[in-house]
């Protein structure tokens, strides 16, 4: 439950094979469908779609921890954040070679796509979350 004194939330990250953490902070950014949002104490509820980027924890315990995570939803309500992604990992767990491979065999089906819109937009979901990979663990980097 979120400290009321301190207006925090309770935010949890979740994958279907583990529990990232679950932590109170003051906000947290996320990568939505059609870009980042960043929920804070009080906040509407709401579901939504994630995009592939890095969840960003701001204030308590984990301020400032990053996690990569590649689509999934979130709910959001006032005083809760939960993250339900399909993958997630912190930058330094991410294989940067494999991830180039990724955006490589993404850019060839981008190519070869031809007429099909569901090849272009399968292409498009391999690019974006080899790029936000490749992201994520060179902001680790720095």
């Amino acid at each position: 439950m979120a400290d009321a004194t301190t207006n925090q939330l309770r935010v949890r990250l979740v994958t279907p094979e583990r529990i990232l953490f679950e932590t109170v902070a003051d906000s947290v950014d996320l990568p939505g469908k059609t870009g980042y949002f960043e929920p804070l104490y009080g906040h509407a509820p709401l579901v939504s779609l994630l995009g592939a980027g890095d969840v960003i924890v701001h204030g308590g315990e984990q301020d400032g921890q990053r996690y990569n995570v590649n689509w999934g939803f979130v709910e959001v309500l006032p005083e809760r954040v939960t993250i339900l992604a399909n993958d997630a990992h912190k930058p330094e767990e991410i294989d940067v070679p494999r991830a180039e491979k990724q955006l490589e065999r993404g850019q060839q089906e981008w190519k070869d796509a031809g007429d099909s819109e569901d090849a272009y937009t399968e292409a498009l979901r391999v690019i974006a979350e080899a790029e936000a990979k490749i992201a994520s663990a060179g902001a680790a980097k720095h």
